[in-house]
């Protein structure tokens, strides 16, 4: 079962990878370990420094012989299932453009090795110790996050073409050295709509894999809003049935099953991402609205809805049937979601007045705690009185007025978290510039230098820095249809925001992260990642 469940946790590059596996296995290469006939090697190229990864590391000291992978490499890891299972998935990543067998054993060696210090508390619950010389690489860590955060640098040190899923010419050269790397937040998201448009289980684990690569750890999921609502619940089954069955411009739509998003949950936790699911309300809620005419005030269900305008529907504040409706969904969605938080939305209720959105949240956020989660809304939420633990999510602008900051730095010095996701800096679906062909443009012009140049700790007036719990780079999908689109426009902003959630504030520096960022190009080429060629950024040329 083991060996089955890293098959099925393969890194996503594309369907190209079955056709190339098919055809090793007819020449007998996984029969027999040989490895096909690899294009002849270029001159020898210098092996990437070890600080041209994103996000930046915490420590770098450079020096010493390169390890080189070869033929004879073997990935040694500690006898722990999980610590075996990333070197199963880092073994998934290297075999195909390596054309080596590199077997994964608990026997010790020389070579690649992951390895747990359980003790080591200056490494933390995520940060990792690469150290690579002649004789191989050690990735140490205290926590298995720690150790899969630190293949991803290992992933980014050696050649682009690693990426790749057919046999390459190497060589591949990791340079020598030591990283000591730790993160700067504990929040480091992104969300994602599959509300406005559905995405599928795989597309969703293709974004999964990407956001991966840049030690992203949390994938909050928009399940439902006006447009559709994408979650089966049993108690309330006309929501999927039915709420689900369009999307904006009035598509099929699509719902995920409960097995569908276990399937997502698991998946995003083999990659140690934490998913936080969101079920927006009072606001954003005529999906539910249209599938239940109790849901109302007037007891009449609103036809479906395809549009894109915001904040015209609400639950009815005075019925108990909501809270009814309300414990149903919490109680299902907090019994398939392992992870600790939850999210209940409530951004642009304009139609729910102030008194009775404050009196709405009063009654269900003692549910969200009921089944053992922890309260997450957008910064609205502020406005009501957040539960104890609870975080807000601020998605306001640089040009949001004063007092509504102020409102957010309040509940912050009471002991409230906050996480940051300013709309015109790290919203993934406005426009690069005024060409770009999808997104939005109602929070400006977001291009890359934008989506980077800032300071979290700094960013809100008020808050005190120990308040940020962390950054996340939402991506809502009104233009948005499929995982081309998606990845046009996340690719190249996600990266930097990932390294403004991971890296400390003194690595902070445009001028040297675009040169590592154009660095990032031809590895999102490999992947398969149709991404926004910005102009401020120097990319390399494109080979063939």
């Amino acid at each position: 079962m083991e060996g089955a469940q890293v098959k099925r946790h393969h890194h996503h590059r594309t369907t190209r990878l079955f056709g190339a596996l098919l055809l090793m296995a007819a020449s007998g290469v996984l029969a027999v370990g040989a490895a096909p006939a690899a294009p002849a090697a270029q001159d020898s190229p210098a092996a990437t420094p070890l600080h041209r990864v994103i996000p930046a590391p915490a420590s770098v000291r450079a020096g010493g012989a390169p390890y080189r992978i070869t033929a004879g490499t073997r990935i040694h890891v500690d006898d722990a299932r999980e610590v075996r299972r990333i070197g199963g998935y880092l073994a998934d990543v290297l075999r195909p453009s390596t054309g080596y067998r590199l077997p994964v054993t608990d026997r010790h060696g020389d070579g690649i090795r992951l390895t747990l210090a359980t003790t080591d508390t200056s490494l933390g619950a995520e940060g990792y110790r690469l150290d690579s010389g002649r004789r191989g690489v050690t990735i140490t860590a205290r926590e298995p996050a720690g150790l899969f955060h630190g293949v991803q640098t290992l992933r980014q040190l050696l050649p682009a073409a690693v990426e790749r899923d057919t046999r390459q010419p190497g060589p591949w050269l990791v340079a020598g050295g030591t990283i000591e790397d730790t993160p700067r937040y504990a929040w480091r998201g992104a969300m994602l709509d599959v509300s406005r448009h559905f995405l599928t289980v795989d597309q969703v684990e293709r974004y999964v894999d990407q956001l991966a690569l840049y030690k992203i750890n949390k994938l909050h999921l928009h399940l439902s809003d006006d447009q559709g609502w994408r979650l089966a619940i049993d108690s309330w089954p006309r929501l999927a049935t039915y709420g689900g069955s369009t999307e904006v411009g009035g598509g099929p739509g699509g719902h995920y099953t409960k097995a569908d998003y276990l399937r997502i949950v698991r998946y995003a936790a083999s990659r140690h991402l934490e998913v936080v699911p969101e079920i927006d309300m009072p606001g954003h809620t005529h999906a539910a609205l249209a599938s239940y005419p109790e849901l109302n005030c007037d007891g009449v269900a609103p036809p479906l809805y395809t549009g894109t305008e915001v904040g015209f529907s609400s639950l009815c504040v005075d019925r108990e049937v909501t809270y009814d409706f309300v414990d149903d969904v919490v109680r299902e969605l907090a019994a398939l979601t392992p992870g600790r938080h939850l999210h209940i939305g409530g951004d642009e209720a304009h139609s729910t007045s102030h008194e009775d959105y404050v009196r709405f949240m009063e009654r269900v956020q003692p549910v969200v705690g009921k089944y053992g989660k922890t309260v997450t809304g957008w910064h609205q939420l502020a406005g009501a009185a957040p539960a104890k633990g609870a975080l807000v999510q601020y998605w306001g602008l640089d040009s949001t007025p004063a007092a509504e900051k102020e409102q957010v730095a309040a509940v912050a010095r009471n002991g409230t978290g906050v996480i940051l996701s300013p709309a015109d800096r790290v919203y993934l679906d406005m426009k690069y510039d005024d060409d770009t062909p999808l997104g939005l443009d109602w929070a400006g012009l977001v291009d890359v230098r934008r989506s980077y140049d800032w300071d979290p700790d700094t960013y809100l007036p008020g808050v005190p820095a120990s308040a940020v719990r962390g950054v996340e780079a939402p991506l809502w999908t009104e233009t948005v249809q499929n995982s081309d689109h998606l990845e046009y426009l996340a690719f190249p902003r996600l990266p930097g925001v990932a390294e403004l959630g991971w890296s400390s504030a003194d690595t902070h520096d445009w001028d040297a992260y675009k040169e590592r960022l154009a660095a990032q190009g031809p590895r999102w080429d490999a992947l398969g990642i149709g991404y926004h060629r910005a102009p401020e950024v120097p990319w390399p040329a494109r080979q063939g």
